[in-house]
């Protein structure tokens, strides 16, 4: 009789790969993402029935009847000895499939991420709101938790974190952290957002801001005083400032605008590009620090197309682009020039401005 089929040893071989996901469906090997592309694992397909053992090994009790009602669940997983992951359980034609995401306990330090010293300015801000935006898989959640773990180790403070679900552990340091996991501690992020305020809070980082409740909260509490991090699903500085307003009906935009011009502290928006060596991949950043005249472009519609050209031109106050971070990048020889054209905003001036530079013919 064949024994049922566990999910450790998918688990382990995705930690030993380096791998960041692991994929499990119905009618194909697992497999396991690795700087950027799926590999299948050298294992027999899933079936129907592998999958659903799988869902109830990991999945918490309390989960277990929602599931079933809405074919839907987020949660975490801890395997002692092997590491702790953030898992999707879904149902496809019928059939159940899960993602695995690898997270970490204890923050990476900003120093070793290789990440531009701005952001250790950013992250003790005494007040205000900071974005950290980009596609999913690009590292967002590490970069957060980078800028948590340099406050932890440099202010005094109460950190309180909500996120779906958390993702990184720390541990007090100078500060105190408390960490709040949606369906486990709270009930949604708005709903955290407004109890944190009297939790006597000195910085929030909130998970994700997925709709108009969660920013309005996270906007009244950058502007009464409190340091707010949070992250968006956006590819620049330009698309976060208008899908920030967005989320708000046009009668209430105008002061949408005023309040996140007055509250902003940055926007840090990250790629992810395969490095010239094979050897995984590194992060192209736009830092877009909220200057007078970026303050300017978010409160007057018309002026926030210029918003690019700004950031292009502020290096002074720490702020790059995506191509001037690439050229960099290929400068460095980090990048090659063809993976730098696949990650350019665009392409034809990055070519400009490296034939400008000598480093193309």
């Amino acid at each position: 009789m064949t024994a049922p089929l566990s999910i450790e040893p998918f688990l382990r071989a995705l930690v030993e790969s380096g791998g960041s996901d692991l994929h499990c469906k119905v009618g194909s090997p697992p497999r396991v993402r690795i700087d950027g592309r799926l590999r299948k694992l050298q294992t027999a397909d899933l079936n129907a029935a592998d999958t659903e053992r799988m869902v109830a090994e990991v999945m918490r009790a309390d989960l277990i009847d929602a599931f079933a009602r809405t074919n839907e669940a987020d949660f975490a997983f801890s395997l002692p000895g092997v590491g702790r992951f953030r898992v999707n359980a879904f149902r496809s034609r019928g059939s159940a499939g899960l993602v695995f995401r690898r997270v970490s306990v204890g923050a990476i330090p900003l120093e070793e991420l290789g990440l531009p010293p701005i952001l250790s300015s950013l992250a003790l801000e005494p007040r205000g709101l900071v974005l950290v935006t980009g596609p999913t898989g690009v590292g967002k959640s590490t970069t957060l938790a980078g800028m948590i773990d340099h406050i932890n180790n440099n202010r005094e403070v109460h950190i309180v974190t909500v996120e779906d679900p958390i993702e990184v552990l720390h541990f007090d340091k100078l500060s105190m952290i408390n960490q709040r996991e949606v369906r486990v501690d709270t009930e949604d992020f708005s709903t955290a957002l407004r109890a944190a305020m009297r939790q006597d809070p000195d910085v929030i980082l909130v998970g994700e801001m997925r709709d108009q409740e969660t920013v309005k909260a996270a906007l009244a509490a950058a502007e009464t005083g409190h340091f707010v991090m949070s992250t968006l699903h956006t590819t620049d500085a330009q698309e976060t400032v208008n899908r920030v307003i967005d989320f708000f009906p046009p009668h209430e935009q105008k002061q949408v605008r005023l309040s996140l011009a007055g509250a902003l502290r940055g926007i840090v928006c990250q790629r992810l590009v395969p490095r010239a060596d094979g050897e995984g991949r590194c992060v192209a950043m736009e830092v877009c620090i909220n200057t007078g005249r970026i303050s300017e472009a978010i409160s007057e519609p018309d002026k926030t197309a210029l918003m690019n050209d700004l950031i292009s031109e502020g290096t002074y106050y720490g702020m790059q682009t995506f191509d001037q971070h690439l050229v960099a990048l290929i400068r460095d020889g980090a990048v090659t020039l063809e993976a730098a054209m696949a990650a350019s905003t665009n392409p034809h001036d990055l070519t400009v401005e490296l034939r400008r530079l000598g480093l193309v013919a």
